[in-house]
């Protein structure tokens, strides 16, 4: 088995991915389609934890850069990614000079931030022109808060049913330490940036642990719920995924 180092900053930052299943696998696919042929060129993972997505993506790309805020992740992400530079800063000061990128993945990193709108004026800055970000962040329609809450001083982990459904006031006082967007909230960080949506949408997740336990049923509960993303049901979904273009 795998080892992995547990983060003692869990419920702050969250944890990285430690395995690959078919969630995995349709999100890189996701990925690769909406970077194109950029993904042969200059790509940064912002939030890279231990190297999941980086290492598959590396094969691709001439030039790969992971970042992550916690320096034990790098340490990690190397190993799995010897090709990649890996470097430990914030997503708020990028350290790398403007039209550096020709893609740029944040997978699920953006909810942890100090900043939101300052990473995401970051990214669009070191993007080149022509550049894409795909995002990856949580929807705030999703019936669970999936990084746990706090209650009466204590850290509770866990999928939380209906705490996102609440208003914002009390919504971040039980999860003030993750963010959690809708389309309109994602849409305001990037106003008077130069980009354009290529893609917006929202997805949702593979069920691969409740596949593990019940194959039968974990199948059929994917296939219905991947099937309404193609409807107005998918304000349900799990994740925004966005793909942006720097003009």
């Amino acid at each position: 088995m795998t080892s992995h180092t547990p983060s003692s900053k869990a419920a702050l930052r969250g944890e990285p991915s430690y395995v690959w299943r078919a969630g995995q696998v349709r999100r890189l696919d996701l990925m690769c389609a909406a970077a194109g042929e950029r993904i042969h060129g200059r790509v940064l993972v912002d939030g890279c934890g231990v190297g999941a997505y980086l290492s598959h993506l590396a094969p691709e790309a001439s030039t790969i850069v992971g970042l992550d805020i916690e320096l034990e992740r790098t340490h990690e992400a190397q190993a799995k990614a010897p090709k990649a530079g890996l470097v430990c800063g914030a997503g708020e000061h990028l350290p790398f000079p403007d039209a550096s990128f020709d893609f740029l993945l944040s997978h699920e990193v953006l909810e942890h931030v100090q900043n939101d709108a300052e990473v995401i004026r970051e990214m669009v800055r070191v993007l080149r022109p022509g550049g894409r970000l795909a995002l990856f962040c949580p929807n705030r329609g999703y019936p669970f808060e999936t990084h746990g809450i706090y209650w009466r001083g204590r850290y509770h982990f866990g999928n939380i049913p209906l705490v996102n459904w609440l208003p914002r006031h009390w919504r971040d006082r039980l999860a003030p330490h993750v963010e959690v967007y809708t389309s309109g909230d994602l849409e305001g960080l990037f106003n008077g940036l130069p980009v354009r949506f290529v893609q917006r949408t929202i997805l949702f997740g593979a069920y691969d642990n409740i596949i593990a336990r019940a194959p039968a049923l974990g199948r059929a509960l994917r296939a219905v719920l991947q099937a309404l993303e193609y409807t107005p049901l998918r304000f349900f979904g799990l994740s925004h995924f966005w793909v942006v273009e720097k003009v």
